[in-house]
């Protein structure tokens, strides 16, 4: 079987991934503090399993899923085949090596789940064959064209066909039951394999008549359901019968059977189950993206530049999660790393964007390294070697450390790890003390990311902080350290507009909305206090 997958474009990048190398660290918490996984989940892996900054695997995923969008029926093909393999992954499990009647047929059923699987990916893909242009989905289609029409494929059908009916015609067994002198049962054994069910009769009926021609299956009492009143001893005595009675009645063909098309279904089935895990995500991520569309969002297929360059620009970019949770449309943001500023420190009113666009840069660079669009009218990025997070957590941790204690500790485990090509998002950071102590500590922590010449936001309420960036870049400079740039929120006549400027802000201006949201100003407390008299 030649080599096939629809994420990576030969053996050698699926081996290395699967070595963990050219693999960014993207944690399943990280995707969880964006909204990832709110996105789309997955059942047969996570989606940190997928994460890479290798150029030439996400430009092959690029490819894949331009050929998903090109060709809408593809989805309801792999759709189709998804709950198949899952089947015969199930299969797999139980002990189908074990030599009885009911391994048997766990075999013949996983024959028949691929048979059907083979017969949806032909349905599907071999129609449309000439028309695909990309190498994953061509050289399915290419895989299932020579399965499909292959002499032995067309032998395998016939033949399940055949043991597949002799199968489902055995539809009761007769078992001989040998009692003792207390007529308790003593041994048993199959009489009979029979293509006719039992079925209940009336003892005494059946006594009067005296005639039993034509009743061979009508028993002389109702018919018990086989689990009712039954210890597991017994349940397991009778379970026993019945294979016996299969094995001993099939055994000679099966076993044939299995000995002339096992390694072939082994081989064949191998294949599909390796791309199980590709083809749920791939499903889901192009369900994403139809949701998306369907909602009014715009998508569009990030340019990859090399980690080297540090490459982020991003026109028209919203937060997906976000346009998906809102009835009106997401406000959309331009949004650049470049010499000027790798760090940002964002600022602006309560509830005004600030989160949901940190998580935006987020989720555009994480979609970027699944290979998927991202949401903007036009993006060009380079991928990272990791994403961090710091969002806020509640108490966790806080009997030992207090919640300070514990926001430090994990700052400084990004500390440790973080590089150059990293990207960093915190979120409300030490949020858990005064806004001098806060300040001060976020300064030598934005230094710090300076000097090490990460990418990153720090989206903050501490106007302090923002009023710092002049001095924390001098400081940062004398070291080599990257550049850092204020970020704002905006307001547009009182109201909040959730566009992001660069620009300096104006501390005084948030003061004011605040003040006035909870009727603390001046004029409203003036107000109300002429009004109560």
């Amino acid at each position: 079987m030649q080599f096939l997958s629809l994420l990576y474009p030969n053996e050698e990048s699926r081996r290395r991934h699967a070595e963990r190398r050219d693999v960014p660290f993207v944690s399943g918490e990280v995707c969880e503090e964006l909204g990832l996984t709110s996105l789309f989940s997955l059942k047969n892996s996570a989606l940190s399993d997928f994460f890479s900054y290798d150029e030439a695997v996400l430009a092959y995923r690029q490819a894949t899923f331009a050929e998903l969008a090109a060709h809408p029926e593809l989805v309801t093909v792999l759709g189709k085949v998804l709950p198949i393999l899952s089947d015969i992954e199930e299969l797999r499990r139980l002990d189908a090596a074990e030599a009885s009647g009911e391994s048997y047929l766990y075999s013949i059923t996983e024959i028949e789940l691929y048979i059907t699987c083979i017969e949806a990916l032909r349905t599907g893909l071999l129609p449309l064959r000439e028309e695909l242009t990309s190498p994953a989905f061509r050289a399915l289609a290419d895989t299932v064209y020579e399965l499909a029409e292959s002499e032995y494929y067309r032998d395998l059908n016939e033949d399940l066909s055949r043991l597949s009916s002799r199968i489902r015609e055995v539809k009761s067994i007769t078992v001989g039951v040998n009692l003792d002198a207390e007529l308790r049962p003593k041994d048993a054994g199959v009489i009979s394999i029979n293509a006719e069910p039992f079925k209940s009769g009336k003892t005494l009926d059946k006594i009067l008549r005296m005639s039993f021609k034509n009743d061979a299956f009508t028993c002389i009492a109702d018919i018990v359901p086989f689990d009712k009143g039954q210890s597991e001893n017994r349940k397991e005595a009778m379970q026993t019968a019945f294979h016996s009675a299969i094995d001993r009645v099939f055994r000679s063909s099966v076993r044939a059977w299995r000995a002339i098309v096992g390694e072939y279904v082994l081989d064949n089935t191998d294949f599909l189950l390796r791309i199980l895990p590709e083809i749920e995500f791939i499903t889901r991520a192009t369900e994403l993206t139809e949701r998306l569309r369907a909602r009014g969002c715009v998508l569009s297929t990030p340019r990859i530049r090399p980690m080297a360059e540090k490459c982020y620009r991003a026109t028209g970019l919203y937060n997906p999660d976000v346009a998906l949770r809102i009835e009106e449309d997401a406000v959309p943001n331009d949004l650049c790393f470049d010499e000027k500023a790798r760090l940002y420190v964002l600022t602006g009113p309560n509830r005004g964007g600030k989160s949901v666009i940190t998580c935006a840069v987020g989720l555009s660079v994480a979609m970027a390294m699944l290979g998927l669009s991202v949401a903007a009218a036009d993006a060009e990025i380079s991928p990272v070697d990791a994403i961090y997070t710091h969002f806020p957590t509640g108490a966790d941790d806080t009997i030992d450390k207090g919640r300070l204690g514990e926001e430090c500790a994990r700052l400084r485990e990004i500390l440790d790890t973080v590089t150059q090509n990293s990207l960093v998002l915190l979120d409300e950071s030490l949020s858990s003390t005064g806004a001098y102590e806060a300040s001060f500590i976020a300064a030598e922590l934005l230094a710090g990311f300076s000097v090490i010449g990460c990418r990153g936001i720090f989206s903050t309420h501490l106007h302090e902080l923002a009023a710092m960036v002049g001095q924390i870049n001098e400081r940062a400079a004398a070291e080599g350290g990257a550049p850092i740039d204020n970020l704002v929120a905006g307001m547009e006549e009182g109201r909040r507009s959730f566009l992001i400027h660069r620009t300096s802000p104006d501390g005084k201006s948030y003061a004011t909305d605040i003040a006035q949201k909870y009727g603390l100003s001046f004029e409203d407390i003036k107000a109300g206090h002429t009004k109560g008299k």
